[in-house]
């Protein structure tokens, strides 16, 4: 038996469908393609920023080299180990930090690149300076060594530059300003570069770059080589895992699409309750509605009428006269019969019945004479059932 939804059901379900596609859609539109520039440069990656060329060139080579998805707790000691930092997203603990420190004093090597990887090295001489790093740069040696040698020129998009009163050695600039340099720091030491442009599979096609990237790990094959990945999020837990992967953009859209499914299921299926309403014919309303119908009008003489013929009519009854009597006869009749004594009661009767025929009467004269009868009603127990209060 097909499903009936009602035309709620289905609006619900068509937003809840409009919104994941949109979801899926913005996935597809801010997915970084291969030849995203703009992507962090990880050996995972094969598009223009990315850095898997130059991975698998090493591996080509002979090299020892492997991505280092763990803790730098668990690094091997330092001596003759080569440990790559392309530009880290993630930033480090304290403890993080300190075992770095310690990796280099042991004799390891840290290839550091990009503006803020200062904060793992044991000394930071950064700059942060992106504006220039828009455009790549031909940068010139800047002082002798194996390095320079090997490439006397290299291409940089620098993001960065290095303090010039550092102790650090210059090996690359642009003007005063240094972009790659080095320094020794215990049996170590560290190369920093102004950003990974020289790793990048478009910027490895560059002149010089390849040399110069061969040449800061150093000749020796037998080295090792530790292409980190840890601090770009790829690490070696279900958790990391997920949050560094598209994958949770899936387990979101999936909880967005279940959660307009139950709220579906729960308006058609839950309890059904009919707000309490007033109904149009309840006294209150009643009484609002032709006080608005006199005020409309502009009938305050209509109020005083109606409340004056009731008065008269039983006043008359239990006095057994004529109901149009005059009004000197009434007040005569109800001060000989009932001894009461009032001098105002002769004139608020004349004044309600000239008040009948004027149609300027304001309202809150209307009011004070529909009162003075109330009162007088009550008084006289005309119709006791009125209440007798002031308003």
């Amino acid at each position: 038996m097909p499903i009936q939804l009602s035309a709620g059901d289905r609006k619900l379900f068509l937003i809840a469908g409009g919104v994941f596609l949109l979801l899926v859609a913005t996935a597809f539109f801010f997915a970084k393609g291969r030849d995203s520039t703009d992507e962090i440069p990880t050996t995972y990656s094969v598009g223009s920023g990315g850095t898997k060329a130059a991975y698998m060139l090493l591996k080509a080579s002979g090299y020892t080299v492997e991505r280092w998805e763990q803790p730098p707790s668990q690094l091997p000691g330092g001596a003759g180990t080569t440990l790559i930092l392309a530009e880290p997203s993630d930033a480090p603990t304290t403890e993080e930090r300190n075992r770095l420190r310690q990796f280099v004093e042991n004799g390891g090597q840290i290839i550091a690149a990009g503006a803020f990887v200062g904060f793992y090295l044991p000394e930071n001489g950064i700059v942060p300076d992106p504006l220039p790093g828009m455009t790549w740069k031909k940068l010139t040696a800047l002082s002798p060594s194996s390095i320079t040698n090997a490439a006397p020129q290299i291409t940089l998009a620098p993001q960065a530059y290095w303090k010039s009163e550092s102790f650090a050695l210059p090996l690359y600039g642009d003007g005063d300003k240094q972009m790659v340099v080095k320094y020794r720091f215990g049996k170590g030491e560290v190369i920093w570069w102004a950003s990974a442009t020289p790793l990048t599979n478009a910027g490895l096609r560059e002149p010089g770059n390849l040399e110069f990237f061969l040449a800061c790990i150093g000749g020796e094959t037998q080295t090792r080589v530790f292409w980190d990945e840890y601090f770009h999020g790829y690490r070696r837990s279900l958790t990391a895992s997920i949050r560094s992967s598209p994958v949770k953009w899936i387990f979101l859209q999936f909880a967005l699409f279940t959660l307009a499914i139950l709220l579906t299921y729960s308006r058609r299926s839950g309890p059904i309750s009919v707000p309490a309403r007033e109904t149009r014919l309840s006294p209150l309303e009643f009484v609002r509605t032709l006080g608005a119908l006199y005020k409309q009008a502009n009938a305050a003489s209509v109020a005083v009428d109606i409340s004056y013929h009731r008065f008269r009519y039983w006043l008359t009854r239990r006095l057994g006269m004529a109901s149009n009597a005059p009004a000197d006869e009434l007040e005569r009749a109800i001060r000989e019969r009932w001894n009461f004594q009032d001098a105002n009661f002769s004139t608020t009767l004349r004044d309600c019945e000239s008040a009948c025929y004027d149609n300027t009467l304001k309202p809150r004269a209307a009011l004070q004479l529909v009162r003075s009868l109330d009162d007088y009603a009550a008084k006289l127990k005309l119709f006791p059932k009125s209440g007798g209060q002031k308003n």
